[in-house]
């Protein structure tokens, strides 16, 4: 177990934590609002500093003055191979298989309907009961409109992996996070199963890239599915990412073709040719703007040092889960993350019945973290602009809303669109 007891003593000792940090000038790449602790990058990133140039160029100057010029003379064409280059050290990828493009569930539908037909004959998916909800709608989608293709879900159809994977399963799809808990799977050991069954493997990263160490190359993983607004700070609705294995692109067909994966788009020819590659993956025009803003978070991922990011990552969230367990067990709340820091991502769950109105409650006081049913304080720890005085000073104000009773009040009660 990893030992953060002096972090626990003082507020003082998180100080100087926080001075010999090695990471602590990354903060100042971000835009941070005074006052605010932000426990929500595992839904949104906040805005790298450097983005606001990236957007003013392409607004000012290649939109506003080059216009349709810049698809050439900007790049802008090039930018979903350009931007998956960008990202692939982070995923452990070797050039030539990551492209960023459209989003996490059409990726995700492309890699399943690829992984089937590469798997011809087999016709089982198999997934996570518990897994991300657009990720199981994605996949009754593909079994309810293929024939013959059907899910089986751990936690529902079986309780171990060995119980659902034989001769019939084409296609494995797993999170590499619960985002309900923050548990960690040990994908590596998952890829072995999988391959020895037959079978492929797709992993969503979503709640890990930029944050844990992924090495897709190195596990052999078969196809990798992620967003980039969480820990990689690409902005709103920012362009997901694709990851095929050099392996599988001569093979791999993209269900979804369009004329930015046509070996020849301006031929404008009337059939289908595939671009050679990963950007046979790619559909139709992609979100210029958002793939400029995006540019500048993706750098940042790539340069910092992963592993000091999460020895971090581990440092914080188990001070905020002694401190949890230490203040809040007399008010009810339940820690749902593991306490091995290694079994858990950059996330930390607390359980409260009532936790939607004291995650209001801490809003109010400028400290962000997210609610999800049923009862779940869900706060993510981004090493890179996090201080270890941020998780002290959260886990003070969490105490003293529970202990005001402040939570109940009428204000906090309302439901919000987003939670």
């Amino acid at each position: 177990m990893l030992d953060v007891t002096e972090l626990t003593q003082s507020r003082a000792a998180c100080e100087q934590a926080d001075a010999a940090d090695p990471l602590r000038s990354w903060r100042e790449k971000f835009h941070l609002p005074e006052g605010l602790i932000y426990l929500d990058g595992n839904s949104l990133g906040p805005l790298p500093k450097a983005a606001r140039a990236d957007l003013q160029q392409t607004i000012e100057q290649e939109w506003a003055e080059d216009l349709i010029v810049s698809w050439n003379k900007a790049g802008w064409w090039e930018l979903p191979g350009t931007l998956g280059e960008v990202l692939a050290p982070v995923l452990g990828a070797a050039a030539g298989q990551t492209v960023v493009v459209d989003s996490v569930s059409l990726n995700l539908f492309k890699v399943v309907h690829a992984a089937l037909q590469l798997r011809p004959g087999r016709k089982v998916i198999v997934s996570e009961a518990d897994g991300f909800p657009t990720d199981l709608y994605m996949l009754e989608g593909i079994s309810g409109a293929n024939p013959g293709v059907e899910r089986r879900l751990l936690g529902r159809d079986g309780e171990t992996f060995e119980e659902l994977l034989d001769e019939q399963v084409a296609v494995v799809v797993i999170s590499h996070v619960n985002f309900r808990t923050g548990e960690i799977l040990d994908i590596a050991e998952l890829a072995e199963k999988v391959h020895a069954a037959g079978a492929l493997l797709v992993v969503d990263v979503c709640h890990t890239a930029g944050v844990v160490p992924i090495e897709c190359d190195a596990w052999e993983l078969d196809f990798v599915v992620g967003c980039t607004y969480k820990y990689l700070n690409a902005g709103p609705g920012a362009p997901a990412f694709l990851y095929a294995a050099r392996r599988h692109l001569a093979e791999a067909l993209n269900p979804l073709p369009g004329w930015w994966s046509h070996a020849r788009p301006f031929a404008f020819e009337g059939d289908y040719a595939p671009v050679a590659g990963i950007k046979r993956f790619c559909t139709g025009t992609q979100p210029i703007l958002s793939f400029r803003g995006s540019q500048a978070g993706l750098e940042i991922a790539a340069q910092a040092d992963l592993g000091q990011v999460r020895e971090k990552s581990q440092r914080l969230t188990q001070l905020f889960l002694e401190l949890s367990k230490r203040w809040l067990a007399e008010f009810g709340v339940g820690v749902v993350s593991p306490e091995a820091p290694e079994l858990r991502g950059s996330q930390v769950s607390l359980y409260f019945e009532n936790g939607f109105p004291v995650v209001r409650a801490l809003i109010a006081r400028k400290i962000i973290g997210d609610f999800r049913p049923p009862g779940l304080m869900r706060f993510g720890f981004a090493p890179l602009y996090l201080r270890h005085t941020d998780v002290w000073d959260a886990a003070t104000a969490l105490r003293e809303v529970l202990a005001s009773g402040e939570w109940q009040d009428e204000r906090f009660q309302e439901p919000s669109a987003v939670t």
